[in-house]
């Protein structure tokens, strides 16, 4: 008897199956949409997929009349940039710290306590003591982001370097290898890896305290877009600059992930 569990898809039946539910959520939206306009023509909650293809095509093809810029890519441009620069900066400080935590005792025993209670603080409730302490500038941003996301990079990472197999560690020293050549020769090949995989894993919250800043303080951006919108009503541009979001993010983690695949190959061969 073939069980369901060892049962797998064609390519064909894969596919399908993965469009299968975009499409039953792009017609429950059309459905809801048209019961919706048929009560009330100006209802403006779920607007009709004609009046959201306008409202695309004035944010991305036509410039504004007050600045010429084309809003989409300001916005766009803007919003990864700021996220670029914090996840750039928590990587690189995530990286050195979770190495050196994971591996040396006396920096595990300065910094593991702190930095786990550091990552137990809502990023979003000290956004107010940044914008004090960095003023409303690129700077509070970018510093929300980074708090927020590099305690996790840190814990991540120096949990994975003590999971690397204790013989390794010991068998470098036997044949005289430092501290530092350990680090480099051992631990950090395995550790870049694991460091695309927790950015991967940060970028949901990354891009949530990117829009949370930009709602609050700033002159474009997506996160501001879509607020200035709020106050209109004007669903018609929030649903799609909220679409390409999920979008952004979704291509950064395919990126990424075809970035670890390319790289690193000989560590996930078999399960990628």
């Amino acid at each position: 008897m073939r069980r369901l569990i060892n049962q797998r898809p064609e390519i064909l039946s894969r596919l399908l199956l993965a469009a299968l539910p975009f499409f039953l959520a792009f017609l429950a939206y059309a459905l809801a949409s048209q019961a919706r306009l048929a009560i009330n023509p100006t209802d403006k909650l779920l607007p009709a997929w004609s009046t959201i293809l306008d409202a695309i095509n004035r944010m991305t093809f036509v410039p504004d009349l007050r600045s010429g810029d084309y809003l989409l890519l300001l916005d766009t441009m803007v919003s990864l940039q700021r996220l670029a620069i914090g996840v750039g900066l928590a990587m690189l400080a995530g990286f050195i710290i979770g190495v050196l935590q994971g591996l040396i005792p006396y920096v595990r025993a300065t910094l593991a306590n702190f930095t786990n209670v550091v990552s137990m603080i809502p990023a979003l409730a000290i956004l107010p003591i940044l914008f004090i302490t960095f003023g409303l500038g690129e700077t509070a941003k970018v510093v929300l982001i980074f708090v927020g996301i590099v305690p996790f990079i840190i814990r991540d990472l120096a949990q994975r370097v003590e999971e690397i197999p204790h013989e390794q560690i010991i068998k470098a020293q036997t044949l005289g290898a430092s501290t530092w050549q350990i680090i480099i020769r051992i631990v950090v090949p395995q550790m870049l890896p694991r460091l695309i995989d927790s950015v991967r894993l940060s970028l949901g919250p990354a891009w949530l305290y990117l829009i949370a800043a930009e709602a609050i303080a700033a002159e474009s951006g997506l996160g501001y877009r879509i607020f200035l919108m709020r106050r209109y009503l004007s669903m018609d541009v929030i649903l799609p600059y909220v679409a390409w979001i999920t979008f952004l993010a979704f291509f950064l983690d395919f990126l990424l992930r075809g970035l670890r695949r390319v790289s690193f190959g000989w560590m996930y061969r078999g399960h990628m």
